[in-house]
């Protein structure tokens, strides 16, 4: 099965190459942690457009969306989430983690880490409740009135929701993420980003690249896994190979396919994504 690529004059907020570069002003960035956060944000600042996390030639690096941070020394990590099929607890928390790590390899006392939100936004309700948001921070099971203080929050926002949960401005920005339309000025002036987003060549022929990249990289790993027929011979086949066949012909789920290559279901997902671009 070919990979399946949506052409860059489809693209959507939703999409990932388009959520990003969106997001990379802070003009649609500032507004949409305010509104999810409910609080005034005087300043954000980019380390690093889509930046990029590789600690090590072990660790297996990540790159994301949206990583701002404010002039109170927070950080805040943005994704937007379309596959259901994703270990999004794991994932988030693998994402916490490299966050604080990599703060902590400029060599900084664990005393400095940084207050952090971890922001996944769902094309779909994870946990099947009915909310548009699900805010998690660590307390004790115990006392669930006393909480760790660890400075870390997860949040995911679902597209999907069906509870009167959140505010009228953040049920817009769900809406039209989950493609109703614009229909206030904040969403028009995000759909006015994306049509002229559509028009920038520059980004185009970045999107044509990364999409050149991928496709290359599955269809050298494909060969490869399939040279060496279906399962049995995929142990020396390239992983992209190896869990393309897997995922798309044989149709095995993140979690086998991970416990089937021995590799972590953060590995598999990333590739699962961007097969499913």
């Amino acid at each position: 099965m070919a990979m399946k690529m949506k052409k860059y004059e489809e693209l959507e907020l939703r999409d990932d190459f388009m959520f990003s570069r969106i997001m990379s002003n802070p003009k649609f960035v500032k507004p949409l942690l305010e509104t999810i956060l409910g609080v005034k944000i005087r300043k954000i600042v980019y380390p690093q457009t889509q930046k990029t996390i590789d600690l090590s030639l072990q660790a297996k690096g990540i790159r994301l969306d949206v990583y701002v941070e404010d002039d109170q020394n927070t950080v805040f990590n943005l994704e937007m989430q379309t596959s259901d099929g994703a270990n999004l607890p794991k994932r988030m928390r693998y994402y916490q983690g490299m966050i604080d790590l990599n703060i902590l390899d400029k060599g900084k006392d664990y005393t400095t880490l940084k207050k952090s939100y971890v922001i996944f936004i769902c094309t779909f309700d994870p946990f099947g409740e009915g909310r548009h948001i699900y805010t998690f921070c660590n307390t004790c099971q115990e006392n669930t009135a006393l909480t760790l203080d660890d400075d870390a929050v997860k949040i995911i926002l679902s597209t999907k929701g069906t509870m009167d949960d959140v505010s009228p401005e953040m049920q817009r920005i769900l809406d039209y993420i989950d493609g109703k339309g614009a229909s206030d000025k904040f969403t028009e002036e995000l759909e006015e980003a994306v049509r002229s987003a559509r028009q920038n060549e520059r980004w185009r022929l970045d999107y044509m690249t990364l999409q050149q990249e991928y496709r290359e990289r599955f269809q050298e790993g494909k060969a490869e896994g399939i040279k060496e027929g279906k399962i049995e011979g995929l142990r020396e086949g390239k992983i992209e190979g190896k869990i393309e066949t897997l995922y798309e012909e044989l149709h095995m789920t993140v979690v086998e396919i991970a416990e089937k290559l021995a590799i972590s279901e953060e590995e598999v997902q990333r590739i699962v994504d961007a097969l499913e671009i």
